[in-house]
């Protein structure tokens, strides 16, 4: 016969006994905020995943339609893709290669560097963007709809009190 769970919340109060720097509410908030963080990443690769697309891959070809729709004929570097999705250079290598791959995006050469190109989506990639992204901006409205715009607000400003505190988890 197995004994039921203990609940979280004991024994954490079971370790702060051993570790009184432990501060309860802190471990318990970052352990919900890790748990939704797993479960939203899980329901990101299942709804991207029905399109053929990971969740690097989306970043990039949403970057470069919303930078379409902004300013018409522009295109953008790897470099400013990688940046502004928060990957490496090399990463950003591989999410196009695999893009082109597919035919998704092309690689142009750049028109005032011969050392440099830059990425454009293809015709086939607008496609795909425009019969999805109804779907996607319905599903995470109806994702935030629990929230009123008050909520959403102080989420957001909380969220961003909290981001400013990963270098102290983050850093030596």
């Amino acid at each position: 016969m197995s004994l039921p769970p203990v609940p979280r919340y004991d024994r954490l109060q079971a370790l702060a006994k051993r570790f009184p720097q432990l501060d309860l509410s802190a471990i318990d908030t970052c352990i919900s905020m890790l748990h939704l963080g797993h479960s939203l990443t899980g329901a990101y690769d299942a709804h991207l995943s029905r399109h053929g697309l990971s969740m690097g891959r989306f970043v990039v070809l949403v970057r470069l339609f919303s930078m379409e729709e902004v300013d018409t004929g522009r295109s953008l570097t790897p470099a400013e893709l990688a940046e502004s999705a928060s990957v490496s250079r090399a990463t950003m290598t591989g999410l196009l290669d695999t893009l082109e791959k597919d035919g998704l995006i092309s690689r142009q050469d750049h028109p005032e560097d011969r050392r440099m190109y830059t990425v454009r989506l293809t015709p086939k990639a607008r496609q795909l963007l425009e019969g999805m992204l109804p779907d996607h901006y319905r599903r995470l409205s109806a994702l935030m709809a629990p929230l009123s715009e008050a909520e959403r607000s102080t989420l957001r400003e909380l969220l961003a009190k909290v981001a400013s505190g990963i270098p102290a988890l983050r850093d030596p």
